[in-house]
């Protein structure tokens, strides 16, 4: 049992080619963080070391295995999520075998360059992904927005997770103010979820 007044942690793992997808993970790493009774942390892909030759994790790889909620990001690229996230999974065989993620709660998101682009695909496989390892999926949770406002939350209707998306510009700029908004909102649900589910 998890002692009186100690805090849970949501953990937001992503990757990011171009820096657009870390955009979004900072967002919503900011709902998260936004509600009392939370520790967050933000990490990216890179961060996690390689398995030992006794196909061990050690490094930031423990702050998943501790976490109470594990947030996946991935940018989608070619229709799919991207080789260095698709390397992570592959990575975390171990914990599957042991089922050491079972019944943490999980969520994802997406970014790409076009409004469809395919993010559906990365998303399904994300939930997919979460329940191999005996994970509860919590889905987005927010009525779709304008399509025709960028400053709209989940102005693509999403459902199944968080789907932004970014132009060809910067990361200062874009994804814009709508997926930014609708991030934060995503990460205070995650969060809240997280509250209810381990009373």
């Amino acid at each position: 049992m998890r002692p009186q007044g100690s805090t849970l942690t949501v953990a937001v793992l992503f990757h990011s080619g171009y820096g657009h997808t870390k955009v979004v993970a900072e967002s919503l790493f900011a709902g998260v963080s936004s509600v009392a009774g939370i520790t967050a942390h933000l990490i990216s892909v890179d961060e996690l070391p390689a398995p030992g030759a006794d196909r061990s994790l050690g490094g930031k790889w423990q702050l998943l295995q501790a976490a109470d909620c594990i947030v996946f990001g991935t940018p989608t690229y070619m229709g799919g999520v991207s080789a260095k996230f698709k390397e992570f999974a592959d990575r975390s065989s171990s914990i599957w075998f042991k089922q050491g993620w079972k019944d943490k709660l999980a969520a994802g998101f997406s970014n790409s360059g076009n409004l469809s682009g395919d993010r559906l695909s990365s998303l399904q496989y994300l939930s997919l992904f979460a329940s191999q390892h005996g994970m509860v999926w919590i889905n987005l949770g927010m009525l779709p927005g304008n399509p025709h406002d960028a400053n709209t939350p989940n102005r693509v209707g999403s459902s199944l997770g968080l789907m932004t998306q970014s132009d060809q510009a910067s990361p200062e700029v874009t994804p814009g103010k709508g997926d930014r908004e609708a991030a934060r909102l995503f990460g205070v649900r995650i969060a809240q979820t997280t509250l209810r589910w381990t009373k």
